[in-house]
Order: structure tokens, then sequence, then C-alpha cells
């Protein structure tokens, strides 16, 4: 071990040479090791268990991370770059801020508990610096791609510096590399011309339930190097490297290159000896390769076969010193499953945990005192542990600042309502956008727009035509420059203000991820706008949950929806989208009927995703043109925003309602007209979200057990307008269950109308009569419900 500098002053930098810099990250290496593996075994072994439900962790995937993430914290990490971390390697994460002084050893006692360490990195939920949520597997990868073109749309608009861009950095295990969204993201990528991304392999050759397929080999460096990255790959270390030089070596390097990775997984585990004899029986007849063999006693040999690439600090230095352009790289890093645990190699270490003679032996390895197994450095004398606090304090990482509190962007009071007697709530979105895109409001130059291939059928056109495509290196139209007409006036070029996408819901959302982060990542707000299919949105429903988990902010607008889109047929006709608005956490969801809806609603949604507390929203849309209402005042906007109001009033006590909600609104009107002169005081109820509706509802219902009660909620006030024995019919073009709750805020009798099968081909009246959602099935419930009372 080379002889460290001791410690300066705490404002006093310090130079080490690079031999004292491997022998530092060596150590912070294996402190990282031991606390990962003390917190996991902890919540598991230590910690009470009121449950008798097993707490988990993964000790083995932390271990095999331990020298890549020390390597990468401690020395090539600057402050501007972000990392999305492999998630079984968030204990490795905690770990390295408890060095820093930014983790608390409380959290960490409470790993897996309330109010502790998570147990995967969350934007959200931990205390620590998180740049990217990790945990539905890939995702945190593929987002950095996304990332990085959301800082590239940046630099292009003049809204940050070049000299402030950092990498992307994305750490993964290699089964995370078996991800299909992971492959649509590399396409995508291609075609915006990625940089500033690296995706660092933890290649330990093992999932949860098997080693990986040795077929697979150079199969990873092929796609990704078609793709246009550079594939940097770290199989050996320095201790394998040298031995190769020796007599005998090329033998033993030929012989690794061809070992099937479930016979090295299993002589990792068995050790030096069984090595050995392996090793004897297939090359030991070779020049050369006895005496190598012999040079080493068990232990060393051991250590030799296992100092993969991965592990090695010179080997990890040397590589992220050359990674120095803009270039996306992977780098593939060799590395052992439970690398320096007792569990290294077996193939059930996945879940599989140290007992507590295993863990007390490494602690003691360690010279760590019992009782001192939480100390940041302890077992490595006074001045050691100096040298690597002040080491520690004095990486680039530790300079990272707090993310950043990104000005609110001015919005106008109002956004003004499309003309026209009669529109969609699609067109009208359109319109809307497009206004803006003329507009000098500060709105518009902060909207930024993106669908997967469906920009002209979700109306982006217009919007598009004004403010141009994104594109890194101009791209002109050639259909424009010809002179073929053509409704799309699409330029691209560094200015434009949409980015179109592949047919990949998966990457969409993933995209709408990363721009809605752009205020904490990049100390600038953008306003991002989204249009999918709204039966799509299933598509990539795991990444519009990953995206809200995070808290990031966007517009999505799912069009055209429901049975509505009648020539379609059933593939296309989505049914339960109402649900996913009501029951996704971090996104309020809308379905309006009118154009001042759609209206009222966008400008509540740009408010809405800059507050503090706020979220993303969601407006379900319909290509059906219907005939605008006319407005007496504005007084039904604020129970509007709040989920619905009364679009005819009630004659209290009323007999009865008729609730609806989107594009159903010309059968509810027709029905309520039909039977206003025999039901007195009939109301007719525009609901304008059930997701705001019923979650101030839930919300209203659960403050009673807090004692917290206060008013009653939106919907029980407009419902108290009707009589305790009135008869409510719900109707909409979904679920019908997305209303039909609405029976038990006061115990309405209630009669559902929606849709729960798959749509077919047709137009509206055969439609919406075969599935009862026409005017006449809305009469029939009513009259159902009327004999019920008798």
């Amino acid at each position: 071990m080379p002889t460290l500098p001791l410690p300066l002053a705490a404002d006093t930098p310090v130079q080490h040479s690079r031999a004292e810099t491997v022998e530092l990250l060596t150590q912070i290496e294996q402190r990282l090791r031991w606390l990962s593996s003390w917190m996991i075994h902890n919540a598991n072994t230590l910690r009470e268990k009121r449950d008798g439900l097993k707490v988990g962790g993964h000790q083995a995937s932390c271990a095999s991370m331990t020298a890549i993430m020390a390597a990468l914290y401690f020395h090539a990490l600057r402050p501007q770059d972000k990392v999305a971390v492999k998630p079984h390697a968030g204990p490795v994460l905690h770990a390295i801020h408890y060095l820093l002084d930014e983790q608390t050893r409380e959290k960490m006692e409470r790993f897996r508990g309330l109010g502790g360490v998570q147990s995967y990195p969350s934007r959200t939920k931990d205390s620590i610096p998180v740049d990217f949520s990790t945990g539905s597997v890939g995702l945190g990868v593929a987002v950095t791609a996304f990332s990085s073109l959301v800082q590239d749309y940046l630099i292009a608009h003049g809204q940050m510096r070049e000299e402030q861009s950092g990498r992307m950095i994305a750490l993964m295990g290699d089964a995370e590399l078996d991800e299909g969204n992971i492959y649509e993201c590399l396409i995508e990528g291609y075609k915006h011309d990625l940089r500033n991304c690296w995706w660092v392999v933890d290649y330990n050759r093992q999932s949860l339930d098997a080693t990986t397929a040795d077929r697979m080999f150079r199969r990873f460096d092929d796609i990704f190097e078609t793709c246009g990255w550079r594939v940097v790959t770290l199989k050996h270390g320095k201790l394998q490297r040298a031995a190769f030089k020796r007599p005998g070596g090329k033998a033993l390097e030929d012989w690794i290159e061809t070992c099937p990775n479930a016979d090295f997984a299993a002589l990792t585990y068995l050790g030096g000896a069984a090595w050995r004899e392996r090793l004897m029986h297939d090359i030991g007849k070779k020049r050369g390769v006895a005496d190598l063999l012999g040079s080493f006693d068990d232990a060393e040999l051991a250590r030799l076969m296992t100092n993969l690439g991965g592990h090695c600090i010179e080997t990890l230095l040397d590589a992220f010193d050359s990674m120095d352009d803009e270039r996306p790289t992977l780098l593939i890093a060799y590395t052992v499953k439970g690398y320096g645990l007792p569990l290294a190699g077996h193939k059930d270490n996945h879940s599989g945990m140290m007992n507590t003679g295993q863990i007390e032996s490494l602690r003691d390895d360690l010279a760590i005192a019992p009782g001192e197994e939480w100390g940041k450095w302890s077992g490595l004398g006074d001045n050691l542990a100096a040298t690597l606090q002040a080491f520690v304090d004095s990486s680039p990482i530790a300079r990272k600042q707090a993310e950043h509190a990104a000005p609110a962007i001015p919005l106008p009071d109002r956004l003004p309502v499309p003309e026209g007697a009669e529109q969609s709530t699609q067109a009208a979105f359109g319109k809307v956008l497009h206004d803006l895109a003329k507009s000098s409001e500060p709105l518009a130059d902060r909207l930024v727009t993106t669908a997967p291939d469906v920009t002209q059928t979700t109306n982006l056109g217009a919007f598009v035509n004004q403010r141009g495509l994104f594109r890194r290196q101009e791209l002109a139209d050639v259909f424009q420059r010809v002179k073929i007409p053509s409704a799309q006036k699409w330029s691209a070029h560094r200015a434009g203000q949409h980015i179109e996408l592949g047919i990949a819901e998966n990457n969409f959302f993933l995209a709408l991820a990363a721009l809605g982060l752009a205020a904490p990542h990049f100390g600038t707000r953008l306003m991002p706008v989204g249009t999918v299919y709204d039966p799509f949105i299933a598509r990539g429903l795991d990444a519009l949950n990953y995206g809200c988990y995070q808290d990031s902010r966007f517009l999505l607008v799912g069009t055209p929806s429901g049975i509505t889109l009648a020539g379609e047929g059933g593939a296309h006709q989505s049914i339960n989208t109402p649900l996913i608005g009501m029951g996704q956490p971090g996104l309020e969801s809308f379905e309006p009927a009118f154009a001042d809806e759609v209206a009222l609603m966008m400008c509540w949604a740009f408010r809405h995703m800059q507050a503090d507390g706020g979220s993303s929203v969601y407006l379900r849309l319909t290509t059906r043109v219907i005939e605008q209402v006319a407005r007496d005042s504005s007084a039904w906007e604020e129970d509007a925003i709040a989920g619905a109001y009364w679009l005819r009033e009630p004659a209290g006590p009323a007999e009865a309602a008729i609730a609806f909600c989107g594009a159903v609104a010309p059968e509810a009107m027709a029905a309520w007209e039909a039977l206003s002169d025999d039901i007195p005081g009939l109301g007719l109820l525009a609901v304008t979200s059930p997701d705001r509706l019923h979650r101030d509802w839930s919300a209203q219902r659960a403050a009673r057990w807090t004692g917290k009660a206060q008013g009653p909620s939106h919907i029980e006030r407009l419902l108290g307008a009707l009589g305790p024995d009135a008869g409510l019919v719900t109707v909409l073009d979904g679920s019908p269950s997305a209303l039909s709750w609405l029976g038990g805020v006061h115990g309405h009798r209630v009669s559902p109308l929606g849709t729960d099968r798959f749509g077919q081909t047709g137009d509206l009246p055969d439609l919406y009569r075969t599935y009862r959602l026409d005017n006449e099935a809305i009469i029939d419930a009513m009259a159902d419900l009327l004999l019920q009372r008798g």
C-alpha cells in the first residue's frame, strides 16, 4: 500500500498520485460493500419484525457494483452529470451519500422501513439527491437518453449553455439488457443523434433465476455499435492482464474467454482449490500453465480468477478517463455477483443474504469492532480515516449543487376559447395550441410538444407548422422545397418546438418524463405537451407511472377515445382509460365535453404543472363534433375544475338526475329534454373529472377518521340538491365504474351506463345503440329507476 499523505485543512485541495488515488478508492470500495451489506443485514436480521415478512435487499447485487460506483462517484463524476443507479444497488448509493454526510445513520437503520431508505432510489421518497428514480426494470436506463435529448433541446434554444452540459449516466445490471424498452430507446436515440450518454453494465452474468445465456457474448456490442455507440469492454483486471503476459498466460486467457458463464459462477463460489483442479484438468498440460498456477496459493488464485475489469479500480479509472468526448458509450464491466462476499457466484445469491456468522466474519476481516458497524471509517485508524474523508469531501461530486428552483413561467389569466358553434374537444385543443403558437406569450416559447407518430391525427399539426420540428441539424422539408402541396409545413431546425417520435409509446412517456424534469434537472422550466391515441396509453403505462412517480410535470392528451372512434374498431377504442386517470397517482385527469372546458382545463393544467404540490395532467378528448352550449356567465368554471357542475340545475329536492362525461353530452342533453317535463326538477350534471371528484370525496371521508374533517366534498354538495330517494343515471364512453360510485355519496340508486367490453366498427348511431349509450338507453335506465322507487 502506498504511503498516503496526511489530510490538510478543509479548504486546501489535496493532490494524489495515481497509485494513491487507486488505493483510496479501493478502501472506499470496501467500505461501500460493507455499509450496503450491513444495512441489509440489519433490516433483515437485527431489526424487530412485527409482520413476520422478509424485508429483502440485495447484498450480492450491491457487491458487484461497489468498485464501479466508487470509481464513478469519487473520480469520474462531475457536478453537472446525472446518474440513474441500478435499482438493486440502491444501498450503495445511500452509503456513498453517508460518506458525503448527506445521509443519516437513522435512515439507513430504517432501510425499507417507514421513513427510512427506500428499496430503490426514489426522487420523491428518499432524502438524498436522486437524479432519476429507478426500480421499474429498464426504465431508469432509457430515461437517461431522453434526458440527454432534453439537455440538447435547452442548449439549442439558448436556455442553458453548452459548457453546462453533463453526461446522463445509467448504471444497470446485465439482466436489464433483456428489457425491450432499451432497444426501442436505442433506435430513437440514433434518430436524434444522441450524445453525452453513458450506460455502464454490471456484467455479472447472473439474473434472479439464472446465469446469462453464453450466446449473448458480442451480441450487445453489435447492437449498440450498429446504433452509433462506442462499446468499451472491461473483462480483465490488472492482475489478470499481468498473468496473461507470463508463460502459460495465453492459455489461461483463452480458457477464461471460452468458460461458460454458469461454470465461472460455480467455480467462483467453490473457491481457489476448485479453480486449480478445473484449470489443471482443462489446460494444465499446456506449456507454462502448471508453473503459473503453482505460483499462486488457493486464496491468491481465487483472487486472480475473479480479478475482472469491473472490480479493478485502476482499469475502471483508465476507462472513465478515456471516455472524454460526447459519443454515447456502452461500458460493459465484467463482474462477479456477490464479489468479496461468501455468497459470490452462487446461483441463488440474488435474494440470498449472509447469515450472522458470515457477516461477523466479514466485519472481523475489516477490523471493525462489534458496535462500530455504522462508523464511516471504522477499523481504519485515525490518519487513514481523515485522509479518506478529505478525499471524499474534495471529490467533484461533493460540490454538486442542490436541484434547481426554476422560476415559474408567466401565464395568461385565461386562454381564448376557440370559435365555432360545433366543435370536437380534440379540435379545440389543437386550436388553443395554435393560438398560443402565434402569440407572444412567454408560455408559447416554453411549450414543447411530442407524439409517437400521431402528430397530425391528434391535432398538433398547426402548432408544428407554426413552431417547427426540433433537430440539432437543420432538415429541409423536401415536399415544400419542390412545391408539392401539403398541409404539413414542418421545417426542422434548432429552434423547433416539436419532438417527433416513432411508434413506441414507452419512448413517448419516457420523453415526457424527461421533459417534465427539466426544471429540477437543468433549472429551466418547460411545458411538455404529449399526444397519443387514448387506447394506446396502456402500451406505455409502466413508463407513465414511472414519470409520475418521480414527480415529472407534463400535459398528456389522450385522443381520440372510446367507441366514439367508431370506424377504427375494438383495438383502437379505449374502455378503461378513465379508470387509469382515476387510479394513477401524480396525474390529474379531465374529460371535457365542450371547447370552453378544454381552454379552461388547459390553462389550469399549465398553472398546476408549475405549482408546489402540483402534478401532471391528463385530458381525455374525442374527435366527435358536437354543438356547443351557450354560457350566461363564468360561474360554472370553478365547479368544472373541481370535477363537475350542473349544466341544468335540479329543482330540489329533485327526484332524479343524469350525470354524463365527455363525448356523450348530446345524448345526455337529449334525454334530459325528453324527460324534464315528466320528472320535476330533473338535473343534468356535467362531470369533467371523475378523478378529482373521487379523490376529493375519498379525502373528505378519510379526514373524518383523523379528526380533521372539514366541509363536505364537492360532489356531496352537488348531489345534496337531490332528494334522498332520487335516482341517478350515469353515462360515459368508457368503463361505467368511473361514474357508478356516485351513488355511494348519498346512497342514491344508480343505473350506470358505459362500455365494459371491446367495441367494434360501425357508425355512431349503431354503436351507441348497441352499447347502450344513446338517449333512448338513458331514458330507459331512468324509467327503470323510477319504477324501482315505486
